[in-house]
Order: structure tokens, then C-alpha cells, then sequence
């Protein structure tokens, strides 16, 4: 893909993003929403994409899941820009990361347990499940070695609000030591926790524009503060889109029945049936209609997007399956 002219005869670099799955099951029609949106916008926009496979929730992943959803993208009609990159092969730079942080004094080990901190703490992050982590509990902090890498490390969150506005949801004013307090950058598993290796990576692979889900909101205004305290440079630009949740207001999951996109492919479903129906609940068009990956692109536009959750109805269910 050719770079955009500036003046004086030099280049500009593509913007970049990535699509960034965690493989630990199949896609469902929500995570798909996103990728398709993130992926069409790349592709009419001229950005580059990567395909970086989040493979260090431990426990969580699934043998088998990263093929399947690099060929589940495929047959929706998505590709991306050079090969696939998984985090796990070097993790040589967020090592790297958290030295840095710990002599600069901004990261502390914690080994404190849930009931501990809920004991000092109000409530969990509401709808989220992550319980405050309120700065009383911190240490005293000083510059350190990053010395115990099998503990479990805390970032000390400053106080104050982090400003950003989002391609979806507008202006943002957040404050992290309120809303999530100092939260976990490394874990017992002697691996980087998601904020920061998602910051990690999107800075080393020249990522400049994220699309996701609005569950991922707050921790904009986290990775923020860590390309700051990183010395990163300006952090990529956001664009979160609402959720599709289930006609009870919540998102998919096993309680609304098998949303996965394969199995729906198995049911004999098409790929330009669920990418119509991404479109429609994207504000791409009117009604429900078949749609190929090609015509998504024409039509997508983050404006467009509705600004609440979108509810996977019986509706939508009985057109995707009404020909199979």
C-alpha cells in the first residue's frame, strides 16, 4: 500500500492498526462486529493492519483457537498486512517495560488478595468486575530493580483526569485513580498483564489507530497514562463501539444461546449474511441485506455508528438463518 505524499517530494507512513484477538474460543457475532468494522474502515481508509494474536491470558487460551480465527476472519472476508504476529514469542520487551517503570519508581510489587483490597476498597468497577484498587494500599514507592518478576505488580496510577476524545464516543474526561485505582501491569505468571503489553506492542509495532469494543473505554485513559509514563510518545487514536448485547442488555455470552460465527457457518449461513447484518447494526444501512466484505467497505462510516449498545435481537437471529 503506498504511503501518502507531504510536501516537499517525502512520504507520510500509513496510519496502522491492528486487529488483536485473544484466542480463548471462537468468534461471536460481537467480536466479529468489531473486526469487521476496524478491518473495512483500514482497508477504505488506506491504513496497514496487523493481525497480533493476544495469547498470554495463561490458562484462558485454547489450544487450535488462533487458526481458527485467523480462519474465521478469512472466510469473512478480511486479510491484513504481513504476517501474524503473537505476543508470546518475545517477551523480551515488556521485561524491558517494566525496568523502566520500576526505577522510575511507578510500579510496585503487590501481592494482596481480592478480598484484601475489596476490604479497603468500596465496590468493584461497576460492570466490569475489577475491583478498586485505592491508592492507601500502595506502598511507600522508590526506585527498584523490577526484581520479581513471578509477583504480581501494580502501576501507581496518579490522580487527576486523563482527556482524549473518541472517533465514537466523544470527548472523554476520565480519572484511572478513581474509577480502577493502581491497576495490575504484571502478573504471577511472570507475564505482562493486558494494559501494558497492549501498549507495548501497539508502540513497538507502530500501531496509530484502535478500534474495539466500549468495555475497553476506561482502559484508554490507563494505556494513556502508560505511554506517558513510558515515554512513548503520543498514544494511538481511539474508536470504541458499543457492544452487541443480548435482548437482556448484556453482552453475548453461552446464556443467549450459540452466537459464534461458526456455528452459524455450519448451519449453512453465508459470509455476506452476517456482514449485512454487522452493517445494519453498524448504521451502514437501513435494513438487513447480504453484503460482501468489498461492499462493507464502501459503506462504512464510524459517524454513522450508533451510540448505544446494539441488542442481537430474535429478529435478527431468524433473517441471518432464514435461508439455510
Amino acid at each position: 500500500m503506498a504511503a501518502a505524499s507531504q510536501p516537499g517530494g517525502g512520504t507520510l507512513a500509513a496510519p496502522i492498526t491492528r486487529l488483536a484477538p485473544s484466542p480463548t474460543g471462537t468468534l461471536h457475532l460481537g467480536n466479529a462486529r468489531t473486526f469487521l468494522v476496524n478491518w473495512a474502515l483500514a482497508r477504505k481508509l488506506g491504513w496497514r493492519i496487523i493481525l497480533r494474536i493476544e495469547d498470554l491470558d495463561g490458562p484462558r487460551i485454547k489450544p487450535g483457537a488462533a487458526e481458527a480465527i485467523a480462519s474465521t476472519l478469512r472466510w469473512l472476508g478480511m486479510d491484513w498486512d504481513g504476517d501474524v504476529l503473537i505476543q508470546s514469542h518475545d517477551l523480551a520487551p515488556y521485561h524491558e517495560a517494566m525496568s523502566l517503570l520500576a526505577s522510575k519508581a511507578l510500579v510496585y510489587p503487590s501481592d494482596l488478595s481480592r478480598t484484601q483490597i475489596e476490604a479497603a476498597a468500596s465496590a468493584p468497577q461497576e460492570g466490569s468486575g475489577e475491583v478498586v484498587f485505592p491508592p492507601s494500599l500502595r506502598p511507600v514507592l522508590a526506585a527498584r530493580e523490577f526484581d520479581a518478576p513471578e509477583m504480581s505488580w501494580r502501576f501507581a496510577t496518579p490522580a487527576g483526569e486523563v482527556e482524549f476524545t473518541d472517533g465514537v464516543a466523544g470527548p472523554q474526561r476520565i480519572v484511572p485513580q478513581a474509577s480502577i485505582g493502581d491497576f495490575a501491569v504484571w502478573t504471577k505468571r511472570s507475564t505482562p498483564a493486558y494494559q501494558l503489553s497492549v501498549v507495548v506492542d501497539d508502540h513497538r509495532q507502530g500501531v496509530t489507530e484502535i478500534v474495539r469494543g466500549d468495555d475497553l473505554l476506561d482502559s484508554a485513559a490507563r494505556q494513556i497514562l502508560l505511554y506517558r509514563a513510558l515515554g512513548l510518545g503520543p498514544a494511538p487514536r481511539y474508536a470504541h463501539l458499543p457492544l452487541v448485547v443480548g435482548t437482556d442488555a448484556k453482552r453475548l455470552a453461552k446464556r443467549h444461546g450459540d452466537s459464534r460465527v461458526e456455528h452459524y457457518r455450519a448451519m449453512g449461513v453465508t459470509a455476506e449474511r452476517i456482514i449485512g447484518l454487522v452493517a445494519f447494526w453498524s448504521g451502514c444501512c437501513d435494513r438487513r441485506q447480504p453484503m460482501s466484505a468489498a461492499e462493507l467497505v464502501a459503506v462504512v462510516d464510524l459517524r454513522q455508528v450508533p451510540k448505544g449498545p446494539v441488542v442481537f435481537t430474535a429478529e435478527d437471529e431468524a433473517w441471518l438463518i432464514e435461508n439455510t
